[in-house]
């Protein structure tokens, strides 16, 4: 079977993916799910229905778009499907702690604490603005919603977070109206 020009095979597609962008692709995964586990597995599920089928004519940067927009799209419909967990999963019980005595880490576990109380669509929201540093109108055509509703979506969990961590940290997240961020 022969390549058309400088055509990659879906397999060098992968392999210089996961090399190049792998880490990246993770730590993506990781702020959307809030787990270092479920990250790793939603990478590895995306990179399946990205490539399950034999398709050739992917570049590195096209792929790894195909990979992120697959990660998210997995968040979200585990995230319905574990609606109802997350209704009763503050009557399991939680294991003991140890504190920390550095205040960056308590702030940064506070926050990851806080978004996984975020609904999945709120959570993403927030991350493809603050992380991904998309505009509103991105956020909606990638999640296929309105751009009134992501801005609900962003309102609603900025103002949970506030709430939820006394507005007292400070930072980029609590800048939810009036500015560009939001926007």
């Amino acid at each position: 079977m022969a390549r058309a020009g400088n055509e990659e095979r879906w397999e060098e597609v992968v392999t210089r993916l996961v090399a190049e962008r792998g880490d990246a692709l993770t730590r993506y995964a990781y702020l959307i799910s809030g787990s270092a586990d479920d990250a790793a597995d939603l990478v590895q599920d995306a990179l399946v229905k990205t490539f399950g089928r034999l398709r050739n004519g992917f570049t590195v940067a096209s792929a790894e778009a195909y990979v992120r927009r697959a990660i998210l799209n997995t968040y979200l419909d585990t995230g319905r499907r574990r609606s109802r967990w997350r209704r009763i999963e503050h009557l399991t019980a939680v294991p003991a702690e140890q504190e920390s005595t550095d205040a960056a880490t308590e702030t940064r576990l506070d926050l990851d604490a806080r978004l996984q109380q975020l609904s999945p669509r709120e959570r993403a929201c927030v991350v493809l603005r603050y992380y991904e540093d998309l505009k509103v109108d991105d956020i909606a055509e990638t999640l296929g919603i309105s751009a009134g509703a992501v801005k609900r979506y962003i309102s609603d969990a900025l103002a949970r977070l506030a709430v939820a961590m006394g507005d007292e940290h400070g930072g980029p997240l609590t800048n939810t109206r009036g500015g560009d961020r939001a926007h």
